[in-house]
């Protein structure tokens, strides 16, 4: 077999792994399955995505949570939001939200800490994002009661469109300016 066929089988062996597999799939994965380099699944991989940017797909293999993964193409996904929604419901309640949020950038953290950011008990909504498999527990508090502390999982990566924690926004980006809290300290100083 020529050395283009056996890339061409390589590449095809890589995008059916790709396709089968519920989460990304890591180089070093692909690589065993497959029986071939890292090096020779890089490559193949590289023409794949370079195949899959041309505008008649409506995917392409993304980097994602430290794997590889298809993914819609960005101009779809209004069309893929308004089939979602009316198909099934996949929203997360502004309460599982928040409670991710403070996980994500709090991480680990205990089910205890995250009520005391939010003021409310948390415990109903941290059960429910690990059982949607948001969230997991990755350990204990070294402090007496040694609470289970709590970290987002690769399903949380992926669904955001994340290669780690590292891509997610600075929180400076979400404070308000000063003379926003000041007005609402202000208001705030006035109710009570």
């Amino acid at each position: 077999m020529n050395p283009s066929g056996v890339a061409e089988g390589l590449a095809a062996a890589l995008e059916a792994l790709i396709l089968v597999a519920s989460e990304p799939v890591t180089l070093a994965q692909l690589s065993r399955a497959a029986e071939a380099t890292e090096r020779d699944c890089e490559l193949a991989l590289a023409e794949l995505q370079r195949r899959y940017c041309d505008s008649r797909f409506g995917i392409e293999i993304a980097s994602l949570a430290g794997g590889y993964r298809f993914v819609t193409k960005a101009r779809h996904h209004r069309a893929i939001g308004r089939f979602a929604e009316e198909t099934f419901d996949v929203r997360l309640s502004p309460a599982a939200l928040e409670t991710l949020a403070i996980v994500a950038y709090q991480q680990p953290i205990s089910r205890r800490r995250v009520s005391a950011i939010r003021g409310v008990n948390s415990d109903a909504v941290m059960r429910m994002l690990a059982v949607k498999g948001y969230i997991h527990p990755v350990g204990r508090e070294n402090s007496a009661g040694s609470a289970v502390l709590f970290a987002t999982t690769t399903l949380f990566l992926e669904r955001l469109g994340l290669s780690s924690l590292a891509d997610l926004p600075a929180l400076a980006e979400f404070e308000p300016s000063v003379e926003v809290a000041e007005s609402i300290e202000a208001a705030l100083r006035e109710e009570a």
